[in-house]
């Protein structure tokens, strides 16, 4: 017996049931089928429940091949909904030739970040090749810094002979 105020009823009442039974219900269910098929009185419940169930394959067989009957009215009226869109099954190896023929269908995003990555490496193309401005201003000034260096090189040329000669002359 449990100490305190509070008891825990989780568990206290479980019952299982036992294959003896469920083989009994599944006999029972299987016998009021056959009892509908031939009333005709076979309700759209006891369908989806035989598909999901574990019936016999020759029953949902048999119902895949018969168009699904119409509730009430709605068998007499012609739908003519442009926006209607009507389930087709597809079968597995369309859809794989489906898969390789379309480019996949890509985000806002993801769009951009590609153009935004051919776009930079377009860039760097035309950079590298010297047609952009900045490329033409950056040859430019690596113009006018070899040019300094050279004309430093021959001052420092003429500084060296200046010195070399002036020696000789005492």
């Amino acid at each position: 017996m449990p100490r305190g105020k509070y008891t825990n009823h989780k568990g206290r009442n479980r019952k299982f049931t036992s294959p003896e039974e469920l083989e009994e219900q599944r006999k029972q269910e299987e016998l009021k089928k056959k009892w509908r098929k031939e009333h005709g009185d076979e309700s759209s419940s006891e369908e989806e429940s035989d598909k999901s169930g574990s019936g016999s394959s020759d029953e949902s067989d048999s119902d895949d091949d018969t168009p699904a009957k119409a509730k009430g009215v709605s068998g007499l009226i012609e739908v003519e909904n442009p926006n209607r869109v009507v389930k087709k099954n597809k079968k597995l190896s369309n859809l794989d030739n489906l898969g390789e023929g379309e480019k996949p269908q890509l985000s806002r995003r993801e769009r951009e970040e590609i153009e935004r990555q051919r776009a930079a490496a377009a860039y760097q193309k035309a950079h590298a090749e010297g047609k952009t401005e900045q490329a033409r201003a950056d040859l430019a000034r690596l113009a006018i810094i070899r040019q300094q260096r050279e004309e430093a090189a021959k001052r420092r040329e003429a500084e060296k002979k200046a010195k070399d000669e002036t020696p000789k002359k005492k």
